[in-house]
């Protein structure tokens, strides 16, 4: 038997008589339906969970970066604010306008590489998942790569965007240089040493410097990796977690709430055959958790049980592939996201605090809690500026209403110093920003610099920046 249906028939089993029909509802996202001259009739976006959503003026895709220009310095836009959009994976307000909505989807590809520094320039509308086999067909592989890899590589890096390992960094800190297109049409390259604090500020840009039309990043050598999945009790996995991601690779672990079990991935460079050995499919395992979660809510110990039982039972799972192959997976169960990253000395009081929380308050919960380790870097708006950090990630389904989880789980990730990701949920104002960002002011600075008006940004990003910004 195979083990999800062996989950499904101890759930069903404990609460008989229950109707088992309830395959939650899921509406395709909107799909960008726009020429490089804009959209006939204004089209509504919104995001990938559904939570963030605008019906903007315009929608483009230009072809060249010289269309983009050309977009950006006509007399007749001017007067139009404009956002950036990547894939949509982010879940904070950094897109949402009624101006003109710009994707780079039309510029994707590895442009341009020096095999000697084994870097590569890539169009920034390159989604993640397009780069694995480019690189490697130019003796090339990204340093680390997060769990998605839908998300548009400008995207990525303009909210910081990381996968897991404690000697690692997040994507934006393996930059070298980058190019954008600022509003009035300017074309600026940057890098360490040219236009160096244009390039610290655009590493972490959230969209509001300019447009990036291309990066340049520091690659390493293809490497293959052996993936290992271990279930353990959350005792067991914190105290072992601090050890484990020192001495591997690649660590992180997931906590399945009301089981008292969760799951450690290890990656560690190898030169073993590649294997064929299937990974954990994350997809049905959400979906037997909400279905535990549906008809075991009334019991809390219950639940417990029968969800801990089961995971004791499956077994260390191994699997050999390339790097590109094994950091990602698909994830088709729609959700919305807190993520907070913290001062890597604070990290498990904080995340004992959540599951406590949690497991106290919200029985509807069902999404595994993430925990990945981060190394500093020193891009200006990097959470990890300046900080390793342990990134802790609370899901709640797209259909769930997330706000009272949210609000009761973020004063704890605040308590102990946690930055949030840029592109997660959060409530913080600029003024808190500020005291968590020492490069904050230098980043307005940088920002006003280029773009006076305001333009690039919308009213979220007003707000943090400069709320009494008009266009015009």
């Amino acid at each position: 038997m195979e083990r999800r249906h062996f989950l499904q028939l101890l759930v069903s089993t404990a609460i008989a008589g229950h109707s088992l029909s309830l395959e939650a509802k899921q509406q395709a996202p909107a799909q960008a339906q726009s020429n490089a001259g804009g959209s006939k009739s204004p089209l509504p976006w919104r995001n990938w969970s559904g939570s963030q959503q605008s019906v903007p003026a315009m929608r483009v895709a230009p072809r060249s970066v010289a269309e983009l220009q050309e977009l950006l310095a006509a007399p007749g836009h001017r007067h139009l604010p404009v956002r950036p959009v990547g894939s949509g994976h982010s879940f904070s307000a950094l897109v949402p306008t009624d101006g003109i909505l710009v994707s780079m989807a039309r510029l994707s590809g590895v442009l341009e590489h020096d095999d000697s520094r084994c870097q590569a320039k890539v169009a920034a509308g390159t989604l993640l998942g397009q780069l694995g086999q480019p690189l490697d067909a130019i003796d090339q592989a990204l340093f680390n790569m997060p769990d998605i890899d839908q998300q548009s590589l400008a995207g990525l890096l303009a909210t910081a965007t990381h996968g897991t390992g404690s000697k690692l960094m997040c994507l934006s800190g393996y930059v070298t240089a980058l190019t954008l297109v600022t509003a009035n049409g300017e074309m600026i390259e940057c890098s360490r040493n040219r236009h160096p604090d244009l390039f610290q500020a655009a590493r972490v840009g959230l969209g509001c410097l300019g447009i990036v039309t291309d990066v340049t990043l520091q690659n390493t050598r293809p490497y293959r990796l052996r993936k290992t999945t271990e279930w353990l009790a959350l005792e067991d996995i914190l105290a072992t977690a601090d050890t484990l991601a020192d001495r591997h690779r690649n660590h992180e672990f997931y906590y399945i709430p009301f089981s008292g079990m969760g799951f450690t991935s290890t990656h560690d460079l190898t030169d073993e055959p590649l294997s064929a050995t299937p990974a954990l499919d994350q997809n049905n395992g959400a979906r037997d958790l909400q279905k535990a979660r549906d008809y075991l809510a009334w019991s809390p110990r219950l639940r417990r049980l029968i969800l801990g039982g089961y995971m004791r039972t499956l077994a260390r799972e191994q699997k050999v592939a390339p790097s590109w192959q094994n950091y990602t997976s698909d994830r088709n169960v729609r959700f919305n996201e807190m993520e907070y990253h913290l001062p890597r000395e604070n990290w498990q009081k904080a995340f004992r605090e959540v599951v406590d929380l949690v497991e106290n308050r919200f029985p509807e919960v069902f999404f595994p809690f993430e925990v990945r380790f981060v190394q500093a870097d020193d891009a200006w708006l990097s959470p990890f500026y300046r900080r390793d950090s342990v990134s802790i990630a609370v899901h709640r389904f797209f259909e769930d209403d997330y706000q009272p989880l949210f609000a009761a789980v973020e004063p704890i990730f605040r308590r102990y110093g946690g930055r949030p990701h840029w592109g997660k949920l959060n409530t913080l104002s600029a003024a808190e920003f500020r005291t968590l960002y020492p490069k904050w002011q230098a980043f307005c600075d940088v920002r006003e610099s280029l773009d006076p008006n305001g333009r690039f940004l919308n009213p979220y990003l007003a707000g943090l920046f400069n709320d009494n910004i008009s266009h015009g």
